[in-house]
Protein backbone atom coordinates (compact mmCIF):
# COMPACT_ATOMS: atom_id res chain seq x y z
CA UNK A 1 0.00 0.00 0.00
CA UNK A 2 2.56 2.51 0.90
CA UNK A 3 4.70 2.10 -2.65
CA UNK A 4 1.34 2.59 -4.28
CA UNK A 5 1.56 6.07 -3.01
CA UNK A 6 4.44 6.50 -5.12
CA UNK A 7 5.73 9.27 -2.63
CA UNK A 8 9.10 9.20 -1.26
CA UNK A 9 8.07 9.26 2.37
CA UNK A 10 6.13 6.34 1.75
CA UNK A 11 8.24 4.50 0.09
CA UNK A 12 11.15 5.15 2.82
CA UNK A 13 8.85 3.64 5.16
CA UNK A 14 8.02 0.56 3.37
CA UNK A 15 12.32 0.41 3.09
CA UNK A 16 12.59 0.05 6.26
CA UNK A 17 9.44 -1.76 7.08
CA UNK A 18 10.58 -4.52 4.21
CA UNK A 19 14.21 -4.48 6.08
CA UNK A 20 12.77 -5.17 9.21
CA UNK A 21 10.77 -8.14 8.06
CA UNK A 22 14.16 -9.64 6.12
CA UNK A 23 15.72 -8.98 9.43
CA UNK A 24 13.67 -11.57 10.84
CA UNK A 25 13.32 -13.79 7.86
CA UNK A 26 15.86 -13.44 5.41
CA UNK A 27 15.23 -15.08 2.32
CA UNK A 28 11.19 -14.33 2.30
CA UNK A 29 10.62 -14.09 -1.45
CA UNK A 30 7.59 -11.61 -1.44
CA UNK A 31 9.84 -9.02 0.79
CA UNK A 32 12.89 -9.18 -1.41
CA UNK A 33 10.78 -8.69 -4.80
CA UNK A 34 9.04 -5.92 -3.02
CA UNK A 35 11.69 -4.30 -1.54
CA UNK A 36 13.51 -4.05 -4.91
CA UNK A 37 10.54 -2.53 -6.40
CA UNK A 38 10.97 0.17 -3.98
CA UNK A 39 14.19 0.39 -4.54
CA UNK A 40 13.69 0.83 -8.05
CA UNK A 41 11.41 3.84 -7.28
CA UNK A 42 13.65 5.13 -5.59
CA UNK A 43 15.88 5.31 -8.73
CA UNK A 44 18.69 3.12 -6.59
CA UNK A 45 18.95 -0.07 -9.17
CA UNK A 46 22.76 -1.47 -7.45
CA UNK A 47 20.47 -2.08 -4.10
CA UNK A 48 17.86 -3.45 -6.08
CA UNK A 49 20.11 -5.53 -8.11
CA UNK A 50 21.75 -6.91 -5.12
CA UNK A 51 18.32 -8.44 -3.52
CA UNK A 52 17.28 -9.51 -6.97
CA UNK A 53 20.39 -11.51 -6.84
CA UNK A 54 19.08 -13.12 -3.99
CA UNK A 55 15.80 -14.04 -5.58
CA UNK A 56 17.97 -15.46 -8.31
CA UNK A 57 19.63 -17.95 -6.45
CA UNK A 58 16.63 -19.32 -4.04
CA UNK A 59 15.24 -22.40 -4.95
CA UNK A 60 11.99 -22.68 -7.25
CA UNK A 61 9.16 -23.20 -5.14
CA UNK A 62 5.70 -23.50 -7.56
CA UNK A 63 3.51 -21.89 -5.03
CA UNK A 64 5.58 -18.38 -5.16
CA UNK A 65 6.01 -18.34 -9.32
CA UNK A 66 4.36 -14.64 -9.46
CA UNK A 67 6.84 -13.49 -7.09
CA UNK A 68 9.83 -15.58 -8.72
CA UNK A 69 8.43 -14.38 -11.97
CA UNK A 70 8.84 -10.69 -11.07
CA UNK A 71 11.51 -10.57 -9.42
CA UNK A 72 13.20 -12.58 -12.43
CA UNK A 73 11.93 -9.88 -15.03
CA UNK A 74 12.72 -7.14 -13.06
CA UNK A 75 16.77 -8.50 -12.63
CA UNK A 76 16.58 -8.99 -16.22
CA UNK A 77 15.66 -5.41 -16.84
CA UNK A 78 18.28 -4.43 -15.07
CA UNK A 79 20.65 -6.42 -16.52
CA UNK A 80 18.88 -5.01 -19.94
CA UNK A 81 19.62 -1.47 -18.74
CA UNK A 82 23.05 -2.05 -17.74
CA UNK A 83 24.37 -4.05 -20.83
CA UNK A 84 24.63 -7.51 -19.75
CA UNK A 85 22.30 -9.02 -22.33
CA UNK A 86 23.03 -12.74 -21.80
CA UNK A 87 22.19 -12.53 -17.89
CA UNK A 88 19.25 -10.69 -18.78
CA UNK A 89 18.38 -13.65 -21.52
CA UNK A 90 19.03 -16.16 -18.87
CA UNK A 91 16.57 -15.05 -16.71
CA UNK A 92 14.07 -14.53 -19.69
CA UNK A 93 14.48 -17.91 -20.12
CA UNK A 94 14.08 -19.45 -17.14
CA UNK A 95 10.77 -17.07 -16.66
CA UNK A 96 9.67 -18.77 -19.47
CA UNK A 97 10.03 -22.31 -18.31
CA UNK A 98 7.88 -21.79 -15.54
CA UNK A 99 5.17 -19.63 -17.96
CA UNK A 100 5.52 -19.48 -21.59
CA UNK A 101 2.95 -16.98 -21.48
CA UNK A 102 4.59 -14.39 -20.14
CA UNK A 103 4.45 -11.07 -22.33
CA UNK A 104 7.31 -9.43 -20.99
CA UNK A 105 9.94 -12.29 -20.79
CA UNK A 106 9.27 -12.51 -24.69
CA UNK A 107 9.41 -8.46 -24.86
CA UNK A 108 12.75 -8.70 -23.27
CA UNK A 109 13.88 -11.28 -25.72
CA UNK A 110 13.12 -9.09 -28.23
CA UNK A 111 14.70 -6.40 -26.75
CA UNK A 112 17.96 -7.78 -26.28
CA UNK A 113 18.14 -9.50 -29.63
CA UNK A 114 17.17 -5.73 -30.99
CA UNK A 115 20.21 -4.77 -29.45
CA UNK A 116 22.66 -7.25 -30.77
CA UNK A 117 21.03 -6.26 -34.11
CA UNK A 118 19.81 -9.52 -34.81
CA UNK A 119 16.09 -8.30 -36.30
CA UNK A 120 14.89 -11.54 -37.15
CA UNK A 121 15.35 -13.08 -34.09
CA UNK A 122 13.56 -9.97 -32.01
CA UNK A 123 11.07 -9.91 -34.29
CA UNK A 124 10.11 -13.87 -33.80
CA UNK A 125 10.04 -12.73 -29.78
CA UNK A 126 8.01 -9.32 -29.99
CA UNK A 127 5.62 -11.25 -32.38
CA UNK A 128 5.54 -13.85 -29.36
CA UNK A 129 4.53 -11.32 -26.84
CA UNK A 130 2.55 -8.77 -28.84
CA UNK A 131 0.46 -12.11 -29.33
CA UNK A 132 0.10 -13.08 -25.60
CA UNK A 133 -0.86 -9.12 -24.89
CA UNK A 134 -3.81 -9.99 -27.74
CA UNK A 135 -2.24 -7.48 -30.10
CA UNK A 136 -3.02 -4.53 -27.50
CA UNK A 137 0.01 -3.41 -26.49
CA UNK A 138 0.70 -0.14 -28.75
CA UNK A 139 4.22 -0.06 -27.84
CA UNK A 140 4.84 -3.81 -28.71
CA UNK A 141 3.38 -3.31 -31.89
CA UNK A 142 5.63 -0.63 -32.63
CA UNK A 143 8.66 -2.83 -31.44
CA UNK A 144 7.30 -5.44 -33.99
CA UNK A 145 6.67 -3.55 -36.95
CA UNK A 146 10.12 -1.42 -36.59
CA UNK A 147 12.15 -4.88 -36.62
CA UNK A 148 10.16 -6.09 -39.23
CA UNK A 149 11.12 -3.38 -41.00
CA UNK A 150 14.66 -3.87 -40.39
CA UNK A 151 14.34 -7.49 -41.08
CA UNK A 152 13.02 -6.44 -44.48
CA UNK A 153 9.82 -7.92 -43.97
CA UNK A 154 7.43 -4.97 -45.40
CA UNK A 155 4.32 -6.24 -45.27
CA UNK A 156 4.45 -7.68 -41.81
CA UNK A 157 5.45 -4.31 -41.03
CA UNK A 158 2.85 -2.94 -42.42
CA UNK A 159 0.01 -4.85 -41.14
CA UNK A 160 0.81 -4.59 -37.61
CA UNK A 161 1.09 -0.70 -38.04
CA UNK A 162 -2.55 -1.41 -39.46
CA UNK A 163 -3.24 -2.76 -36.08
CA UNK A 164 -1.90 -0.50 -34.06
CA UNK A 165 -3.23 2.56 -35.47
CA UNK A 166 -6.06 0.89 -36.13
CA UNK A 167 -6.51 1.13 -32.13
CA UNK A 168 -4.45 4.00 -31.69
CA UNK A 169 -4.92 6.27 -34.21
CA UNK A 170 -2.75 9.17 -32.71
CA UNK A 171 0.26 6.75 -31.56
CA UNK A 172 3.43 8.59 -32.04
CA UNK A 173 6.33 8.01 -34.72
CA UNK A 174 5.00 4.53 -36.01
CA UNK A 175 3.30 5.84 -39.33
CA UNK A 176 6.79 8.00 -39.89
CA UNK A 177 9.09 5.79 -38.64
CA UNK A 178 7.91 2.37 -40.14
CA UNK A 179 5.24 3.11 -42.12
CA UNK A 180 6.37 5.30 -44.71
CA UNK A 181 9.43 3.51 -44.85
CA UNK A 182 8.01 -0.11 -45.01
CA UNK A 183 5.60 1.35 -47.82
CA UNK A 184 8.45 2.96 -49.93
CA UNK A 185 10.98 -0.24 -49.61
CA UNK A 186 7.82 -1.81 -51.47
CA UNK A 187 7.67 0.21 -54.05
CA UNK A 188 9.65 -0.09 -57.96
Amino acid sequence: MLLATKERNQIDRAVAMLLELLGVEKDYLPALVCLSQAYLMLKQAPKARNHLKRVAKIAFQAELIDDFERGWLMLADVYIVGGKYDLAEELCWRCLASNKSCAKAWEFLGVVKEKEAAYKDAASHYEKAWGFENEASAAVGYKLSFNYLKAKKYVEAIDVCHKVLGQYPDYPRIKAEVLDPAREALRP
